[in-house]
């Protein structure tokens, strides 16, 4: 009998935490803080440091046994602006791969960066994490895996370089993310701080990362060049099952599109910046590429509604994944037992800097992708208990916010939890072991520095844009 693989899904998983949430209501005393309007942002209201009090009896209250069925209701509804993001943004995408543009762009990019190991790994290292940083690419990612182990085979290198030179930017550009919708936008959303506020600052610490990671790949590829006997998948037969696809033609009308597309981030990024431009118009300015991108590429209207239909489709999983991941925070919320919680890490953390206490959060983070490693989910999972940690522990959003990008972010290089990881080391013939081997290492060196970028957003976030609320005030 074939013994069966053990595996986590994360729906499961979410539900189990929902009945966790609400079991821990019958046994953890209830408590609440005060709470006040935010500022510029009445309708959020903050936690109040120093006035956490039990509830009393009579207004304690107790929980039916059925009460997590009907908080899913609530936790889909409260989450109802993402998880509407999540589904347009997935349609418009499948719309623009529907027209050849992204998949042009990236074949062609691929192939013509193959001149040498380090053009290549740079060049992709560079659009990898671009495409990470703005929009959470990486399901786009997997189909090309074949592709770049076609091209390091040919140049003496082996696949676990293919795989570095697309998981390493790919886990350090969903780190660093400034505009990436389904991560760092609902961080912040939950954080009350303005979107893709810090976004500059980011793009900083993502070049340094990529910098660690760029040097940790051309030393092993270099290995392998000099001495293949030495590559982590030296056992491993690559002799059938790799071969460069057909159409990558870059056309005009795929440029276009390509054009049309970087100029809607960018007038988000903008809108973001100066005008408080929200989800709504994030929204917008997603159908408007899809739209236009439909016409550039002359895709007729009822194609264009079933392949936009299709790509919606694709993302009901992710998207009631952060429903039933806010659902947690509901039961917690009504069982009174969340501002109890909050208080009592708090007190672990009670006379310790700033800095320690965002190094706790970054270690939260980072076991919490192991379980749950949708970037969405996790947010609406951790961030409403440290968002109100991180005020009560004298610690900027924006770093708490930083915290969660680096704990979801680094680790999508490795969890085992990840389909997306899995799938492309299916893809690449490259074994679990072999590839932990290869990650492990880069993955100590990269969390060294995020500990360090995590104090010095806590003293110089304002400086370089890290902006704590939308008052603009820590």
């Amino acid at each position: 009998m074939k013994k069966r693989s053990f595996t986590i899904d994360s729906l499961v998983l979410i539900s189990s935490f929902i009945i966790v949430a609400q079991l821990l209501s019958y046994v953890i005393s209830h408590g609440e803080f005060d709470r006040e309007p935010s500022p510029n942002q009445p309708d959020r209201m903050m936690v109040v440091a120093g006035t956490f009090a039990p509830v009393s009896d009579v207004d304690a209250v107790t929980l039916p046994p059925w009460h997590f069925l009907m908080a899913l209701t609530k936790g889909l509804a409260d989450a109802q602006d993402i998880i509407f993001l999540i589904f347009l943004v997935g349609g418009v995408i499948e719309v623009l791969r529907r027209s050849g543009a992204i998949d042009a762009a990236l074949h062609r990019a691929v192939a013509h960066l193959g001149h040498s190991p380090w053009i290549l790994i740079l060049g992709c290292f560079a659009m990898f994490a671009a495409g990470s940083y703005t929009i959470g690419m990486g399901e786009e990612y997997v189909p090309l895996i074949p592709i770049i182990v076609t091209m390091s085979l040919a140049m003496r290198m082996d696949a676990v370089v293919a795989m570095g030179m697309v998981w390493v930017p790919y886990g350090i550009g969903w780190g660093c993310a400034g505009i990436n919708p389904f991560g760092v936008m609902i961080a912040q959303t939950i954080a009350g701080v303005p979107l893709t506020s810090g976004w500059e600052a980011r793009i900083v610490m993502m070049v340094a990362f990529l910098a660690i990671g760029f040097h940790h790949l051309i030393r092993y590829a270099h290995m392998v060049q000099k001495d293949p006997s030495k590559s982590f998948v030296a056992h491993v037969d690559y002799s059938e099952g790799f071969e460069t696809p057909g159409d990558i033609d870059l056309t005009g009308s795929r440029i276009a599109i390509l054009v049309v597309f970087i100029l809607g981030l960018f007038a988000f990024v903008y809108g973001a910046s100066n005008h408080h431009w929200f989800i709504a118009e994030l929204n917008a300015i997603f159908l408007a590429i899809g739209i236009l991108a439909a016409l550039i590429s002359r895709i007729p209207a009822g194609e264009t509604s079933r392949v936009f239909l299709e790509g919606c489709a694709k993302m009901t999983a992710p998207a009631l994944i952060v429903g039933f991941a806010r659902t947690i925070a509901v039961v917690l919320e009504d069982g009174q037992i969340i501002d109890t919680i909050v208080f009592s890490i708090a007190g672990l953390l009670e006379g310790m800097p700033p800095e320690v206490s965002a190094v706790g959060m970054l270690v939260v983070q980072t076991v919490t992708n192991f379980f749950i490693p949708s970037g969405s989910g996790q947010a609406f999972v951790t961030m409403p208990i440290m968002s109100p940690l991180a005020t009560l522990t004298d610690v900027p959003q924006q770093t708490a916010v930083l915290a969660y990008q680096f704990g979801d972010g680094f680790t999508n290089m490795i969890v085992p939890t990840s389909a997306l990881v899995m799938g492309a080391l299916a893809l690449g013939r490259v074994p679990y072991t072999a590839w932990v081997r290869f990650v492990g290492p880069l993955l100590i060196k990269i969390f060294a520095l995020a500990v360090v970028f995590l104090v010095l957003s806590i003293h110089i976030g304002d400086a370089v844009g890290f902006t704590s609320t939308l008052a603009g005030t820590r």
